[in-house]
C-alpha cells in the first residue's frame, strides 16, 4: 500500500508507476483502493462506475478495469453531501457528518437493510488477490486523521485486512515534509506503526544530493527506511482525477489566443466532472487550451468547449446569470465550433426536465436550443463503454450520466455545434482532426493527429523508467519477499 502524509502528495501516480513496474517485470499486479472521493470516474467493460485514477493505474498494469479495484466511490454533490457508488451502482446519496460519523454500516433506505462497507470493500479486495499479484494499494489522503480513525475504510484499516506492507509517501515540495513524515508515523497505533516498512519522497526540485542528509535523519527519527526520493517532473503526461489536479491546471498562465494556435476554451462549471476528457487536446502543440467563465475569452475561443458535470440543471441556471449562456450563443451564431460532452450536451438542448427531483429543486430549465434535443433526469443511471464511428474511423469512449435525451443519436451535430454522451470522446483521433482541421487551415498549419493510445503507453513507460531511477527497487522487493 502507497499512503499519503496527506491529499495531493502523489500516490495515484506513484501507484500506477508500480502497476507498470510489476508488470514489466513479468508480474500480474492490479490496482487497489477501497474507497475513492472523485467526481472523475470511468466505465468498466461491465458497464459498472469507478473512479477514473483506478482505470489508469488498471491501465498501467495492461489489464481491464473492474469494480473490485475502486468498490465505494463517493462523488460529491456540494460541500455536504455526495453519491455513494457500491460496487459500480449508485445508491442513494448520502450527507458527509452521517457517512463519516456511521461507517462501516449506512442504511440504504428506510425500508433497506444495513450496508457494511467494511466488509464490502474487504471482499472486493479478498476477489481481486485471488486474480492478481501483487495487488498495488493507495490510501486516501492523510493516514493521521485520527479523528476518523474508527471509521477509516481505505487506510490503515485496509492494510491490516490485506496484510500489506505501507510505503509512506511525502510530499517535498508542499514543504514540512519531516514533520509530516514523522507525525504521521508516531500517529499510529504501535500494531499499525509495525505495517509502515518504508518512506518515499516525491516531488524533489533542485540537486538530488542536497538531500541524502535529510534521507539519514529521516531514518534516523523515524526507524523506517527512505526507499527513494522521486525527483519534480514535467515531461511525462498521466491522467490525475482529484480535484487538485484542476485547481493546478486553472493557475497555469498561458498565451490564450495566438495567430498561429486554435484556441479552445472549456467553460469552467462550478460542478465540472471528467476534466481528463480534454487532457489529449491540452497537450496537442497546435492548441492552446484553457478554462474559463469569462464571456469575452468565450466569444474570442476558435472552439467553445461545455463539460460534463454533476449538476447539470444548477450549471445551467449559473451560466445564465453569469452570462456564458448567451456568450456561448452568440459565438456560435458568428460561426464558432461548440461542443457539448455528457452534462454539457444536455444543456444545449431545447430543455432539461428534472420532475423526479433527482439533482434537486430546479424542476426544468431552457437549454442553450443549439441542438434539437429535451432531456429528462431519471433515477437510473447509464454507465458502459461503447465504440463508435467518426468520419469512417472506429472510436472508443465511455457513457456515465443520469437523464435520457430524445434521440437514439450517440453523436448529434447541427452546423458549428456537437453534442454526445461519450466521454473520452476528444481522445479519439479522427474526432480531433474534424475539430482542428478546418480552423488549421485558416491558420496555414499543417495538420498533424496524435495517437492517444501509443501516446499513453509511452508516458506509462516513461514513468516506470523515472520511478526505477530514483527508487530502490531491491529492498522493495525484499520487504514484499519478508511479507511473503
Amino acid at each position: 500500500m502507497f499512503a499519503g502524509t496527506g491529499s495531493d502528495v502523489g500516490k495515484s501516480i506513484v501507484v500506477a508507476a508500480f502497476c507498470r513496474i510489476f508488470r514489466q517485470d513479468g508480474y500480474n499486479p492490479a490496482p487497489f483502493k477501497a474507497q475513492n472521493m472523485a467526481l472523475n470516474s470511468y466505465a468498466t467493460p461491465e458497464g459498472l462506475e469507478i473512479g477514473r485514477a483506478q482505470a489508469v493505474q488498471a491501465e498501467a498494469a495492461g489489464i481491464p478495469c473492474h469494480t473490485d479495484m475502486n468498490p465505494l466511490l463517493l462523488k460529491p454533490n456540494s460541500d455536504h453531501t455526495s453519491q455513494v457508488v457500491l460496487n459500480g451502482k449508485p445508491i442513494g446519496n448520502r450527507d458527509a457528518y452521517d457517512f463519516w460519523r456511521r461507517v462501516p454500516s449506512l442504511p440504504t433506505s428506510p425500508i433497506k437493510p444495513i450496508i457494511d462497507f467494511r466488509a464490502e470493500v474487504c471482499a472486493a479486495f479478498d476477489r481481486l488477490a485471488s486474480r492478481y499479484n501483487p495487488i498495488v494499494m493507495e490510501g486516501a489522503g492523510s493516514i493521521s486523521e485520527i479523528n476518523l480513525r474508527d471509521t477509516d475504510l481505505v487506510n490503515l484499516p485496509m492494510a491490516r485486512h490485506a496484510k500489506a506492507d505501507v510505503i509512506l509517501v511525502g510530499d517535498i515540495d508542499r514543504g514540512g515534509v519531516f514533520a509530516s513524515v514523522y507525525g504521521s508515523i508516531m500517529l499510529q497505533t504501535p500494531e499499525d506503526r509495525k505495517l509502515i516498512k518504508g518512506i518515499i519522497i516525491n516531488k524533489f526540485r533542485g540537486d538530488m544530493r542536497l538531500f541524502d542528509s535529510g534521507s539519514r535523519m529521516l531514518e534516523d527519527i523515524c526507524g523506517v527506511p527512505v526507499l527513494g526520493v522521486i525527483p519534480y517532473y514535467k515531461d511525462i503526461y498521466i491522467e490525475e482525477e482529484d480535484s487538485v489536479a484542476l485547481s493546478e491546471k486553472l493557475k497555469v498562465k498561458s498565451e490564450k489566443f495566438t495567430a498561429e494556435k486554435v484556441s479552445i476554451a472549456v467553460v469552467l462549471l462550478r460542478h465540472i466532472s471528467n476534466f481528463t476528457d480534454f487532457d489529449t487536446l491540452e497537450r496537442d502543440p497546435r492548441v492552446n487550451l484553457f478554462y474559463t467563465n469569462n464571456t469575452s475569452d468565450i466569444s474570442r475561443a476558435d472552439i467553445i468547449i461545455l463539460p460534463g458535470t454533476k449538476a447539470t440543471l444548477d450549471d445551467l441556471l449559473e451560466l445564465r446569470r453569469n452570462g456564458c449562456a448567451q456568450a456561448i450563443q452568440h459565438a456560435h451564431r458568428d460561426g464558432k465550433m461548440v461542443v457539448g460532452i455528457c452534462g454539457g450536451y444536455q444543456m444545449l438542448g431545447e430543455m432539461v426536465s428534472d420532475p423526479h427531483g433527482i439533482e434537486g429543486n430546479i424542476a426544468s430549465l431552457p437549454g442553450l436550443g443549439l441542438l434539437p434535443i429535451h432531456t429528462t433526469m431519471t433515477p437510473e443511471k447509464t454507465t458502459k463503454q461503447v465504440t463508435f464511428e467518426f468520419n469512417g474511423q472506429e472510436c472508443k469512449g465511455y457513457e456515465i450520466h443520469q437523464g435520457v435525451s430524445d434521440t437514439d443519436e450517440a453523436i448529434l451535430q447541427t452546423d458549428h455545434c456537437i453534442g454526445t454522451y461519450i466521454h473520452g470522446f476528444l481522445d479519439n483521433e479522427s474526432v480531433v482532426e474534424h475539430l482542428l482541421s478546418e480552423k488549421l487551415k485558416v491558420k496555414n498549419k499543417k495538420f498533424s493527429a496524435i495517437n492517444p493510445t501509443d501516446f499513453k503507453e509511452r508516458q506509462y513507460d516513461k514513468l516506470a523508467d523515472h520511478v526505477r531511477q530514483h527508487v530502490d527497487m531491491e529492498q522493495i522487493y525484499q520487504i514484499l519477499t519478508i511479507n511473503d
